[in-house]
Protein backbone atom coordinates (compact mmCIF):
# COMPACT_ATOMS: atom_id res chain seq x y z
CA UNK A 1 0.00 0.00 0.00
CA UNK A 2 1.23 3.39 -1.31
CA UNK A 3 2.51 5.41 1.77
CA UNK A 4 0.44 8.32 0.85
CA UNK A 5 -2.42 6.33 0.76
CA UNK A 6 -2.89 4.67 4.46
CA UNK A 7 -4.80 2.51 6.30
CA UNK A 8 -8.48 3.66 5.98
CA UNK A 9 -8.96 2.65 9.63
CA UNK A 10 -6.10 4.90 10.98
CA UNK A 11 -6.54 8.35 8.71
CA UNK A 12 -7.21 11.22 10.79
CA UNK A 13 -11.00 12.47 10.83
CA UNK A 14 -12.05 16.13 10.00
CA UNK A 15 -15.51 17.52 10.91
CA UNK A 16 -17.94 20.03 9.50
CA UNK A 17 -19.24 22.80 11.94
CA UNK A 18 -22.40 21.73 13.56
CA UNK A 19 -23.99 24.32 11.52
CA UNK A 20 -22.82 24.03 8.43
CA UNK A 21 -25.12 22.12 5.73
CA UNK A 22 -24.00 18.78 5.07
CA UNK A 23 -27.03 17.95 2.64
CA UNK A 24 -24.62 18.79 -0.15
CA UNK A 25 -22.18 16.99 0.38
CA UNK A 26 -24.63 14.04 0.45
CA UNK A 27 -26.18 15.34 -2.73
CA UNK A 28 -22.82 15.84 -4.31
CA UNK A 29 -21.60 19.06 -4.10
CA UNK A 30 -17.99 17.83 -3.80
CA UNK A 31 -15.81 20.92 -1.48
CA UNK A 32 -15.73 22.06 1.78
CA UNK A 33 -14.83 26.27 2.58
CA UNK A 34 -12.36 26.24 5.06
CA UNK A 35 -15.38 28.63 7.30
CA UNK A 36 -17.49 25.12 7.08
CA UNK A 37 -14.78 22.79 9.10
CA UNK A 38 -13.50 22.26 12.38
CA UNK A 39 -10.26 23.63 12.28
CA UNK A 40 -8.20 22.65 15.42
CA UNK A 41 -4.83 21.67 16.09
CA UNK A 42 -5.05 18.50 14.41
CA UNK A 43 -6.35 19.47 11.54
CA UNK A 44 -3.94 22.62 11.11
CA UNK A 45 -1.47 19.83 11.28
CA UNK A 46 -2.21 18.08 8.27
CA UNK A 47 -0.23 18.49 5.17
CA UNK A 48 -1.68 19.91 2.20
CA UNK A 49 -3.21 17.28 0.35
CA UNK A 50 -3.32 14.91 3.00
CA UNK A 51 -6.35 11.95 3.49
CA UNK A 52 -8.69 12.40 6.06
CA UNK A 53 -12.68 11.09 6.90
CA UNK A 54 -15.01 13.71 6.52
CA UNK A 55 -17.87 13.62 8.99
CA UNK A 56 -20.81 15.98 10.01
CA UNK A 57 -21.61 17.87 12.53
CA UNK A 58 -23.07 14.63 14.39
CA UNK A 59 -19.91 12.38 13.38
CA UNK A 60 -21.78 10.30 10.79
CA UNK A 61 -19.24 9.49 7.90
CA UNK A 62 -19.80 11.56 4.47
CA UNK A 63 -16.27 10.27 2.87
CA UNK A 64 -13.10 10.46 2.30
CA UNK A 65 -11.67 14.00 1.72
CA UNK A 66 -8.01 15.51 0.60
CA UNK A 67 -7.61 18.75 3.09
CA UNK A 68 -5.40 21.60 2.44
CA UNK A 69 -5.50 23.93 5.43
CA UNK A 70 -3.87 26.39 2.66
CA UNK A 71 -6.70 26.87 0.33
CA UNK A 72 -10.27 28.24 0.76
CA UNK A 73 -11.66 24.82 -0.48
CA UNK A 74 -10.13 22.94 2.62
CA UNK A 75 -11.54 19.80 1.45
CA UNK A 76 -11.94 18.20 -1.46
CA UNK A 77 -14.04 14.80 -1.91
CA UNK A 78 -12.37 11.88 -3.26
CA UNK A 79 -14.92 9.07 -2.39
CA UNK A 80 -17.96 8.64 -0.91
CA UNK A 81 -16.86 5.24 0.73
CA UNK A 82 -14.85 6.36 3.65
CA UNK A 83 -12.63 3.01 3.22
CA UNK A 84 -11.96 3.74 -0.33
CA UNK A 85 -7.94 3.43 -1.04
CA UNK A 86 -6.41 5.77 -2.93
CA UNK A 87 -4.18 3.80 -5.10
CA UNK A 88 -2.99 3.09 -8.75
CA UNK A 89 -5.81 0.84 -9.07
CA UNK A 90 -8.11 3.64 -7.74
CA UNK A 91 -6.96 5.90 -10.17
CA UNK A 92 -7.11 3.06 -12.92
CA UNK A 93 -10.85 3.22 -12.31
CA UNK A 94 -11.67 6.48 -12.82
CA UNK A 95 -9.10 6.92 -15.75
CA UNK A 96 -11.40 4.23 -17.15
CA UNK A 97 -14.67 5.18 -16.61
CA UNK A 98 -13.41 8.98 -18.46
CA UNK A 99 -12.35 7.21 -21.17
CA UNK A 100 -14.90 5.32 -21.96
CA UNK A 101 -17.11 8.14 -22.65
CA UNK A 102 -14.61 9.78 -24.76
CA UNK A 103 -13.63 6.98 -26.68
CA UNK A 104 -17.77 6.69 -27.98
CA UNK A 105 -17.76 10.47 -28.72
CA UNK A 106 -14.48 10.62 -30.77
CA UNK A 107 -13.00 8.73 -33.61
CA UNK A 108 -9.79 10.31 -32.76
CA UNK A 109 -7.73 10.30 -29.40
CA UNK A 110 -7.75 14.08 -29.31
CA UNK A 111 -9.91 15.81 -26.08
CA UNK A 112 -9.95 16.24 -22.81
CA UNK A 113 -9.83 13.00 -21.07
CA UNK A 114 -10.33 14.08 -17.55
CA UNK A 115 -12.03 17.23 -16.06
CA UNK A 116 -10.94 17.25 -12.34
CA UNK A 117 -13.74 17.25 -10.19
CA UNK A 118 -16.91 16.17 -13.02
CA UNK A 119 -14.92 13.06 -13.88
CA UNK A 120 -13.79 12.19 -10.04
CA UNK A 121 -10.47 13.74 -9.74
CA UNK A 122 -10.89 16.79 -7.97
CA UNK A 123 -8.20 19.52 -9.45
CA UNK A 124 -7.00 17.10 -12.07
CA UNK A 125 -7.01 18.23 -15.74
CA UNK A 126 -5.75 15.96 -18.58
CA UNK A 127 -5.82 16.84 -21.65
CA UNK A 128 -4.90 14.05 -24.31
CA UNK A 129 -3.59 14.47 -27.71
CA UNK A 130 -2.69 11.29 -29.63
CA UNK A 131 -0.26 8.88 -27.69
CA UNK A 132 1.04 12.12 -25.69
CA UNK A 133 -1.02 13.34 -22.45
CA UNK A 134 -0.51 16.62 -20.43
CA UNK A 135 -2.01 16.51 -17.02
CA UNK A 136 -2.31 19.74 -14.39
CA UNK A 137 -2.22 18.92 -11.12
CA UNK A 138 -3.97 21.80 -9.71
CA UNK A 139 -4.73 20.31 -6.34
CA UNK A 140 -2.04 19.88 -3.52
CA UNK A 141 -3.62 15.74 -3.34
CA UNK A 142 -2.84 15.45 -6.78
CA UNK A 143 0.64 16.39 -6.44
CA UNK A 144 1.72 13.97 -3.86
CA UNK A 145 -0.13 11.35 -5.47
CA UNK A 146 1.25 11.95 -8.81
CA UNK A 147 2.86 8.48 -9.49
CA UNK A 148 0.17 6.06 -9.14
CA UNK A 149 -2.01 9.08 -11.08
CA UNK A 150 0.66 8.78 -14.47
CA UNK A 151 1.22 4.90 -13.99
CA UNK A 152 -2.52 4.39 -14.20
CA UNK A 153 -2.68 6.79 -16.80
CA UNK A 154 -0.40 5.23 -18.93
CA UNK A 155 -1.64 1.68 -18.33
CA UNK A 156 -5.10 2.43 -19.11
CA UNK A 157 -4.74 4.64 -22.38
CA UNK A 158 -1.28 3.45 -23.44
CA UNK A 159 0.06 6.96 -24.08
CA UNK A 160 3.63 6.91 -24.31
CA UNK A 161 4.32 10.59 -23.12
CA UNK A 162 3.48 12.09 -19.81
CA UNK A 163 4.09 16.10 -19.28
CA UNK A 164 3.70 17.85 -16.65
CA UNK A 165 1.77 21.15 -16.40
CA UNK A 166 2.20 22.38 -13.48
CA UNK A 167 1.55 26.56 -13.61
CA UNK A 168 -1.64 28.72 -13.63
CA UNK A 169 -3.78 30.78 -10.69
CA UNK A 170 -5.46 27.04 -9.45
CA UNK A 171 -1.87 25.89 -8.40
CA UNK A 172 -0.77 29.09 -6.85
CA UNK A 173 -4.37 29.44 -4.44
CA UNK A 174 -3.10 25.57 -3.30
CA UNK A 175 0.21 26.48 -2.58
CA UNK A 176 1.52 25.04 -5.23
CA UNK A 177 4.72 26.02 -7.32
CA UNK A 178 5.19 26.05 -11.16
CA UNK A 179 6.87 23.41 -13.25
CA UNK A 180 6.59 22.31 -16.57
CA UNK A 181 8.60 18.43 -17.07
CA UNK A 182 7.97 15.58 -18.80
CA UNK A 183 7.26 13.01 -16.06
CA UNK A 184 7.12 9.74 -18.32
CA UNK A 185 8.44 9.27 -22.06
CA UNK A 186 10.51 11.59 -24.03
CA UNK A 187 9.39 15.16 -25.04
CA UNK A 188 7.56 16.17 -28.65
CA UNK A 189 10.25 17.16 -31.04
CA UNK A 190 7.99 19.78 -31.96
CA UNK A 191 4.23 21.07 -31.86
CA UNK A 192 1.55 18.22 -32.11
CA UNK A 193 -0.64 18.04 -35.17
CA UNK A 194 -4.25 18.18 -33.92
CA UNK A 195 -6.76 17.31 -36.32
CA UNK A 196 -10.14 19.10 -35.66
CA UNK A 197 -13.23 20.27 -37.51
CA UNK A 198 -11.38 19.83 -40.57
CA UNK A 199 -8.50 21.64 -39.97
CA UNK A 200 -5.09 20.95 -38.37
CA UNK A 201 -3.97 22.38 -35.12
CA UNK A 202 -0.35 22.61 -34.08
CA UNK A 203 -0.43 22.58 -30.15
CA UNK A 204 3.04 23.35 -28.20
CA UNK A 205 2.35 20.63 -25.35
CA UNK A 206 5.27 22.33 -23.06
CA UNK A 207 5.77 25.81 -24.26
CA UNK A 208 2.31 26.72 -25.11
CA UNK A 209 -0.71 28.34 -22.84
CA UNK A 210 -2.57 25.96 -20.79
CA UNK A 211 -1.96 22.26 -22.33
CA UNK A 212 -1.64 24.07 -25.52
CA UNK A 213 -4.99 23.55 -27.13
CA UNK A 214 -8.41 24.32 -26.07
CA UNK A 215 -10.33 21.86 -26.86
CA UNK A 216 -13.67 22.75 -25.00
CA UNK A 217 -14.05 25.10 -28.02
CA UNK A 218 -14.28 22.34 -30.55
CA UNK A 219 -18.46 22.43 -30.92
CA UNK A 220 -18.49 26.55 -30.98
CA UNK A 221 -15.96 26.40 -33.34
CA UNK A 222 -17.80 24.20 -35.79
CA UNK A 223 -20.80 26.19 -34.98
CA UNK A 224 -19.11 29.50 -36.37
CA UNK A 225 -17.64 27.18 -39.47
CA UNK A 226 -21.32 26.70 -40.09
CA UNK A 227 -22.11 30.47 -41.04
CA UNK A 228 -18.32 30.45 -42.37
CA UNK A 229 -19.09 29.86 -45.97
CA UNK A 230 -17.97 32.68 -48.31
CA UNK A 231 -16.72 34.62 -45.20
CA UNK A 232 -14.38 37.47 -44.32
CA UNK A 233 -13.61 36.03 -40.97
CA UNK A 234 -11.96 38.32 -37.96
CA UNK A 235 -11.08 36.02 -34.95
CA UNK A 236 -9.90 37.64 -32.20
CA UNK A 237 -7.77 36.32 -29.48
CA UNK A 238 -7.37 33.59 -31.45
CA UNK A 239 -4.29 31.73 -30.07
CA UNK A 240 -3.52 29.21 -32.55
CA UNK A 241 -6.45 30.24 -34.44
CA UNK A 242 -9.32 27.71 -32.56
CA UNK A 243 -11.86 30.04 -34.74
CA UNK A 244 -10.20 30.92 -37.54
CA UNK A 245 -8.66 27.57 -38.87
CA UNK A 246 -12.39 26.18 -38.33
CA UNK A 247 -13.82 28.84 -40.43
CA UNK A 248 -11.18 28.39 -43.30
CA UNK A 249 -12.32 24.76 -43.14
CA UNK A 250 -15.64 25.50 -43.78
CA UNK A 251 -15.39 27.48 -46.55
CA UNK A 252 -14.14 31.07 -45.76
CA UNK A 253 -12.74 33.42 -48.18
CA UNK A 254 -10.46 34.80 -45.38
CA UNK A 255 -9.57 34.75 -42.23
CA UNK A 256 -8.01 37.43 -40.00
CA UNK A 257 -6.36 36.18 -36.59
CA UNK A 258 -5.48 38.47 -34.06
CA UNK A 259 -3.56 37.70 -30.47
CA UNK A 260 -0.64 38.92 -28.98
CA UNK A 261 1.11 36.29 -28.55
CA UNK A 262 3.23 36.20 -31.85
CA UNK A 263 4.19 32.47 -30.86
CA UNK A 264 0.67 31.52 -30.99
CA UNK A 265 0.25 33.42 -34.40
CA UNK A 266 2.60 31.35 -35.97
CA UNK A 267 1.28 28.12 -34.81
CA UNK A 268 -2.15 29.28 -36.02
CA UNK A 269 0.13 29.43 -39.66
CA UNK A 270 1.88 26.24 -39.12
CA UNK A 271 -1.85 24.68 -38.67
CA UNK A 272 -3.38 26.74 -41.72
CA UNK A 273 -0.45 25.77 -43.93
CA UNK A 274 -1.12 22.00 -42.73
CA UNK A 275 -4.46 22.32 -43.39
CA UNK A 276 -3.55 23.27 -46.97
CA UNK A 277 -5.00 26.87 -46.52
CA UNK A 278 -2.15 28.62 -45.57
CA UNK A 279 -2.93 31.35 -48.33
CA UNK A 280 -6.00 32.44 -46.74
CA UNK A 281 -5.19 33.29 -43.39
CA UNK A 282 -3.75 36.15 -42.23
CA UNK A 283 -1.97 37.21 -39.01
CA UNK A 284 -2.24 40.89 -36.42
CA UNK A 285 0.09 40.93 -33.64
CA UNK A 286 -1.30 42.99 -30.91
CA UNK A 287 -3.48 44.15 -28.20
CA UNK A 288 -6.42 42.86 -28.63
CA UNK A 289 -8.39 45.91 -27.92
CA UNK A 290 -6.11 48.12 -29.67
CA UNK A 291 -6.58 45.91 -32.91
CA UNK A 292 -10.13 46.25 -32.81
CA UNK A 293 -10.72 49.94 -32.18
CA UNK A 294 -7.49 50.35 -35.04
CA UNK A 295 -9.77 47.77 -37.47
CA UNK A 296 -12.65 50.49 -36.89
CA UNK A 297 -10.51 53.20 -37.70
CA UNK A 298 -9.42 51.75 -40.56
CA UNK A 299 -13.26 50.85 -41.80
CA UNK A 300 -12.70 47.49 -41.67
CA UNK A 301 -15.64 44.94 -42.00
CA UNK A 302 -16.07 40.85 -42.10
CA UNK A 303 -18.76 38.52 -42.43
CA UNK A 304 -18.14 36.85 -39.19
CA UNK A 305 -16.07 38.15 -36.15
CA UNK A 306 -15.31 35.99 -33.39
CA UNK A 307 -13.80 37.21 -30.17
CA UNK A 308 -12.62 34.54 -27.61
CA UNK A 309 -10.93 36.18 -24.76
CA UNK A 310 -9.23 35.21 -21.49
CA UNK A 311 -11.22 34.92 -18.50
CA UNK A 312 -11.47 38.22 -17.33
CA UNK A 313 -13.37 37.32 -14.59
CA UNK A 314 -11.79 34.58 -12.69
CA UNK A 315 -13.47 35.13 -9.47
CA UNK A 316 -16.34 37.04 -7.83
CA UNK A 317 -14.17 39.68 -6.79
CA UNK A 318 -13.50 40.52 -10.56
CA UNK A 319 -17.05 39.96 -11.98
CA UNK A 320 -17.68 43.81 -12.35
CA UNK A 321 -14.32 44.58 -13.88
CA UNK A 322 -15.20 41.34 -16.17
CA UNK A 323 -18.33 42.45 -17.43
CA UNK A 324 -17.28 45.99 -18.75
CA UNK A 325 -14.12 43.79 -20.30
CA UNK A 326 -16.63 41.68 -21.87
CA UNK A 327 -18.85 44.91 -22.95
CA UNK A 328 -16.27 46.93 -24.42
CA UNK A 329 -14.89 43.67 -26.48
CA UNK A 330 -19.08 43.75 -27.66
CA UNK A 331 -18.71 47.38 -28.52
CA UNK A 332 -15.14 47.66 -30.58
CA UNK A 333 -16.23 44.39 -32.34
CA UNK A 334 -19.89 45.32 -33.07
CA UNK A 335 -19.25 47.98 -36.02
CA UNK A 336 -17.15 45.55 -37.74
CA UNK A 337 -19.41 42.97 -38.81
CA UNK A 338 -21.01 43.73 -42.11
CA UNK A 339 -24.76 44.23 -42.26
CA UNK A 340 -26.45 41.17 -41.69
CA UNK A 341 -23.27 39.44 -40.60
CA UNK A 342 -22.38 37.80 -37.38
CA UNK A 343 -20.97 38.25 -34.26
CA UNK A 344 -19.44 34.99 -31.98
CA UNK A 345 -18.70 36.62 -27.80
CA UNK A 346 -17.26 34.10 -25.67
CA UNK A 347 -16.48 33.75 -22.11
CA UNK A 348 -14.31 31.69 -19.96
CA UNK A 349 -15.34 33.27 -16.69
CA UNK A 350 -17.43 30.57 -14.48
CA UNK A 351 -17.63 33.83 -11.98
CA UNK A 352 -19.57 35.69 -15.15
CA UNK A 353 -23.01 33.46 -15.46
CA UNK A 354 -25.11 33.31 -18.70
CA UNK A 355 -27.31 35.78 -17.70
CA UNK A 356 -24.31 38.34 -16.80
CA UNK A 357 -22.45 37.92 -19.86
CA UNK A 358 -25.28 38.04 -22.38
CA UNK A 359 -26.95 41.16 -20.98
CA UNK A 360 -23.11 42.65 -21.05
CA UNK A 361 -22.70 41.95 -24.38
CA UNK A 362 -26.24 43.10 -25.80
CA UNK A 363 -25.28 46.42 -24.33
CA UNK A 364 -21.72 46.62 -25.40
CA UNK A 365 -23.35 45.59 -29.30
CA UNK A 366 -25.81 48.18 -28.29
CA UNK A 367 -23.13 50.88 -27.78
CA UNK A 368 -21.83 49.69 -30.63
CA UNK A 369 -24.80 51.51 -32.72
CA UNK A 370 -26.08 48.13 -33.55
CA UNK A 371 -29.03 45.89 -32.98
CA UNK A 372 -28.90 42.32 -32.83
CA UNK A 373 -30.62 38.84 -32.26
CA UNK A 374 -28.82 35.92 -30.74
CA UNK A 375 -29.13 32.85 -32.67
CA UNK A 376 -27.40 30.34 -30.59
CA UNK A 377 -26.28 29.97 -27.59
CA UNK A 378 -22.96 27.32 -26.79
CA UNK A 379 -21.44 26.11 -24.25
CA UNK A 380 -18.08 23.45 -23.62
CA UNK A 381 -18.16 20.13 -25.43
CA UNK A 382 -19.13 16.95 -24.11
CA UNK A 383 -15.58 15.93 -23.38
CA UNK A 384 -16.23 19.09 -20.96
CA UNK A 385 -18.95 17.47 -19.14
CA UNK A 386 -20.66 19.97 -15.97
CA UNK A 387 -21.56 18.41 -12.53
CA UNK A 388 -24.96 19.96 -11.47
CA UNK A 389 -24.20 20.72 -8.37
CA UNK A 390 -20.99 23.13 -9.20
CA UNK A 391 -21.53 25.77 -11.04
CA UNK A 392 -18.16 26.47 -11.28
CA UNK A 393 -17.81 23.23 -13.60
CA UNK A 394 -20.17 25.25 -16.35
CA UNK A 395 -17.96 28.04 -17.00
CA UNK A 396 -18.18 28.28 -20.54
CA UNK A 397 -20.29 30.27 -22.89
CA UNK A 398 -20.35 31.32 -26.38
CA UNK A 399 -23.05 33.66 -27.90
CA UNK A 400 -23.69 34.14 -31.69
CA UNK A 401 -25.75 36.93 -32.67
CA UNK A 402 -27.03 37.95 -36.15
CA UNK A 403 -26.47 42.05 -36.34
CA UNK A 404 -28.79 44.13 -38.39
CA UNK A 405 -27.82 46.84 -41.08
Amino acid sequence: MDELSPDPRTLPVVRLKPKAEARAIRHGFPWVYADELVTDRRTQGLAPGALAVLEDGERRPLGLVTVNVKSKIIARMLDRDPEAVIDQDWFAGRIARALAHRARLYSQPYYRLVHAEVDGLPGVVIDRFGDVAVVQPNAAWAELLLEPLVEALVAVTGVRTVIKNGSGRARGLEGLDEEIAVIHGTAPDGPVKVPMNGATYMADLIGGQKTGLFFDQRENHAFAARLAKGARVLDVFAHVGGFGLAALAGGAVSALAVDASAAALALAGQGAAASGFGDRLATRQGDAFDVLEALGAEGAQFDLVICDPPAFAPAKPALEAGLRAYERVARLAAPLVAPGGYLVLCSCSHAADLQAFRNASARGIGRGGRRSQIIHTGFAGPDHPVLPQLAESSYLKALAFRLDG
